[in-house]
C-alpha cells in the first residue's frame, strides 16, 4: 500500500495510528506530499482529484480517501479486535464520535486558514468565533462522555486524540485544558500509547 501523507496533518495521524494499532503499518509505503488549499499539487491529483492527504493506494490499485474511508479499510485488514464495531449501538457511537472529532478538527483547520493563510484585511472575526464555538462545544461534550473515554481503543478515540494533538500543536484555540480535567487525563494516558508516540506531529 502507498500513503500520500504530511507529517503535520491530523487526518494522516489518525490513519497512521490506526495502521499501527492494527499491526499493519509495515505494509504501508509513506509518500511525503505537500498540500495547501491555495497551491494545487499535480502529483497527488493523479490519484485524488481533491488533492488532499491522506490518500491511500491499496495493493490492488484502489485509491481511497478521506481518512474515514481509509481507516475503515485498514480496520478490515487485520485479524485483531476491530476499532469500528461491526454492528449495533457501539458501531454508531464510535462512528458518531469519529464524525464529532473530525468536525472539531475541521473547525480548527478553518480557524488556522482564516488567521494564517487569508490576507489580514479579508479575515472575519465572526467566522473565527463561529468555528471556535464548534471546537469548544465538541470538546465540552467529550469531557462529559465517560463512555467515549473508557473501554477498548476505537476509532472515535483515535480521531479525538489526533484532533486534540493538532489543535495544541498549532495552538489555534488557546488553552483547551481549562475546565476539562477528565478529557485531558484520558488524553495524556492515550498519548503514551506507542502509536501516538510514533506519530507526534512535526513541521
Amino acid at each position: 500500500m502507498k500513503l500520500y501523507y504530511s507529517a503535520a496533518s491530523p487526518y494522516v495521524r489518525k490513519v497512521t495510528v490506526t495502521a499501527i494499532e492494527a499491526g499493519i503499518d509495515g505494509r504501508i509505503q509513506q509518500v511525503p506530499t505537500a498540500v495547501m488549499p491555495t497551491k494545487p499539487n499535480a502529483d497527488i491529483a493523479k490519484d485524488n482529484p481533491l488533492m488532499k492527504v491522506p490518500t491511500l493506494v491499496t495493493d490492488d490499485g484502489q485509491v481511497l480517501y478521506d481518512s474515514r474511508v481509509i481507516c475503515e479499510y485498514l480496520d478490515s485488514q487485520h485479524a485483531g479486535v476491530r476499532m469500528i464495531p461491526a454492528s449495533g449501538p457501539d458501531r454508531w457511537r464510535v462512528l458518531r464520535w469519529q464524525a464529532m472529532a473530525d468536525g472539531i478538527t475541521d473547525a480548527g483547520l478553518l480557524v488556522r486558514y482564516e488567521t494564517v493563510v487569508r490576507a489580514e484585511d479579508k479575515r472575519s472575526a465572526e467566522w473565527t468565533a463561529g468555528q471556535m464555538a464548534k471546537v469548544n462545544q465538541g470538546l465540552d461534550m467529550a469531557e462529559n462522555d465517560s463512555a467515549l473515554l473508557s473501554g477498548p481503543i476505537n476509532l472515535g478515540q483515535i480521531a479525538l486524540a489526533a484532533g486534540i494533538g493538532w489543535l495544541e500543536f498549532r495552538n489555534v484555540a488557546g488553552d483547551l485544558r481549562k475546565s476539562r480535567p477528565k478529557l485531558f487525563q484520558w488524553y495524556e494516558a492515550f498519548c503514551r500509547r506507542p502509536s501516538m508516540q510514533a506519530t507526534t506531529p512535526k513541521g
